[in-house]
């Protein structure tokens, strides 16, 4: 496996993420199907290599956590 071009397409699909966050907000089901679709292509690309789907999960676990973050935050606010 290539580490290099599986990492440096990481660095493009967090930037990618942050993209679709603003366009569609990340409460909305546009976002996250933009996630699952977008992080199961890349698993595809490269061979669903085990480390690729680990290094992808954890990824899609961190927007959750963000996502959690942010709305127990505005329920604060409340």
């Amino acid at each position: 496996m290539n580490y290099k071009a599986f990492y440096e397409d990481v660095v493009d699909w967090i930037n990618q993420a942050n993209q679709a966050a603003a366009r569609y907000g990340m409460h909305t089901e546009q976002f996250w199907a933009w996630v699952a679709d977008s992080s199961a292509a890349i698993s595809k690309k490269h061979q669903d290599n085990r480390l690729v789907i680990k290094q992808m999960l954890m990824l899609v676990n961190w927007l959750e956590e963000v996502y959690e973050s942010n709305t127990s935050r505005v329920r604060d606010i409340k």
